[in-house]
């Protein structure tokens, strides 16, 4: 009995062991295939260079659509398919201008409208400022203080966190919800410091979200510079003298028609069962878009053409989806769960990959608890170490995917964590464009996310 018991042990031993050596061998040739005949980075060329800017509704947007559509066909993928889906349509209008007002002195700081906000008058605004750090400051002070006042908040990144989604998290609720608390006060406009670590004069948008509650007032970004000279001059006691004045001209419009992309490799053995990687095809207007969310949809579809290319054949459906609307609505990501839904599709598993196109480290498993993370560093941590992309935590998945939470329990929501430390420094902002992309980061990355999806579709997660 005991001869028995230990021959099948040493049998699953060796089996399990040959598995691993086939699995590493498979991830060196996806590898092969990226760094050496990869498309990924020229394909970003394209959407950045030859379309550039793609807000939701836009006519930029919809040449992306049908390029990708287009481009995804030219690669013959099993399917390619649009998901019609109504998205905002806000448009920036002219270049903002601001000015800090010292007596009559005026000093030009750079600044742009949060996306979704509401113009200030054809004139502009002129105003004493309130500099808060806090939603609760503004609070505290009330209307005796903050009306008729432009709200200025002013709380950095807290450079404590190693991973700057924390930071920025941390920061986010200025720009998310201010502008309305400030309002229920009766602020006429405020202005936010820009989201990042960086020191430098390119403000970053962003989306702010109106609440229905207070009056819709107008809200900009200003840079890390400027935020910095504006809070000095006013701790230099020239407040009350000390003014700001903005004016930015953008406008809401009727929501328009859009589409998300969604390119297939049908599954020999469940066609219905289904693993998705995808990013967002829309951005903001300031840039190309480049790092949010370019190299997103495009190491999506460098997965399926790296699978194509290598006759790989899963045994699972594998879906690129090219999301429409994550910065200022997520509509696209509703829509696909929606739709998964509704033709009774199976999901599996969701990768998002929305955090640039940068040396790839890991992935985020969300809602995993420790035995499950502690599972999956037994079973891929070995297989990423050779490519530096074995960090596997606990995380968010992504908002794209996220909506399938509510429609497919169970699914499992994984984010792509490339590494972090300039990502803040670039998106939103003007600087977001193809030349601040590196080809190879790009392309392993490409190589990480399709090493995981043919590890799930081979052993299920």
């Amino acid at each position: 009995m005991k001869k028995t018991l230990l021959s099948i042990s040493t049998f699953l031993l060796a089996l399990t062991t040959a598995n691993a050596q086939t699995d590493s061998v498979m991830l060196r040739k996806i590898f092969d295939e990226a760094l050496v005949n990869g498309q990924v980075y020229e394909n970003l060329r394209y959407l950045c260079k030859k379309i550039g800017p793609r807000l939701s509704g836009s006519a930029n947007a919809q040449k992306s659509v049908e390029w990708g559509k287009k481009l995804m066909e030219g690669y013959g993928f099993d399917k390619v398919f649009l998901q019609e889906v109504m998205v905002p349509h806000w448009e920036r209008g002219a270049k903002e201008q601001g000015y800090i007002i010292d007596g009559n002195k005026k000093i030009p700081v750079p600044i742009c409208a949060l996306g979704m906000a509401v113009a200030t008058p054809a004139a502009g605004i002129t105003a004493s400022v309130i500099e808060v750090k806090s939603l609760a400051e503004v609070e505290q002070l009330g209307e005796s203080v903050i009306k008729g006042k432009i709200v200025f908040y002013n709380r950095p990144f807290d450079n404590r966190f190693i991973e700057t989604s924390g930071a920025y998290g941390g920061a986010g609720d200025q720009r998310r919800s201010g502008p309305s608390v400030a309002a229920k006060y009766g602020a006429v406009g405020v202005i936010v410091r820009s989201l990042t670590a960086a020191n430098d004069d390119y403000p970053h948008t962003g989306t702010t979200q109106y609440s229905d509650d207070a009056p819709k007032i107008p809200a900009a970004a200003i840079s890390t510079k400027a935020a910095d000279k504006l809070s000095a001059m006013l701790k230099l006691r020239k407040f009350p003298q000390a003014k700001f004045f903005f004016k930015q001209s953008c406008r809401m419009l009727p929501d328009a028609k859009s589409y998300n992309v969604v390119g297939e490799i049908t599954g020999t053995e469940n066609p219905n069962k289904f693993i998705t990687v995808g990013g967002h095809l829309d951005s903001w207007d300031l840039a190309e878009g480049a790092h949010d969310d370019g190299t997103g949809v495009m190491q999506s579809v460098e997965v399926l053409r790296i699978f194509k290319a290598m006759g790989i054949k899963p045994k699972n459906s594998i879906r690129a989806v090219l999301f429409m609307n994550e910065e200022n609505g997520t509509k696209g990501g509703l829509k696909y769960a929606e739709l998964a839904a509704a033709n009774k599709e199976q999901h599996i598993a969701a990768i998002e990959t929305d955090e640039g196109g940068f040396t790839p480290r890991g992935f985020s498993f969300e809602g995993f608890n420790a035995a499950r993370v502690k599972e999956m560093n037994t079973r891929f941590k070995k297989l990423f170490e050779p490519y530096e992309a074995d960090r596997l935590v606990n995380g968010g998945g992504g908002a794209d995917i996220g909506p399938l939470k509510q429609t497919h329990p169970g699914v499992a929501l994984i984010g792509f964590r490339p590494d972090s430390q300039r990502y803040f420094d670039i998106h939103h902002t003007p600087n977001d464009v193809f030349e601040n992309v590196n080809k190879r980061e790009l392309e392993l990355g490409a190589a990480a996310i399709a090493s995981l999806v043919y590890l799930i579709d081979k052993g299920g997660i």
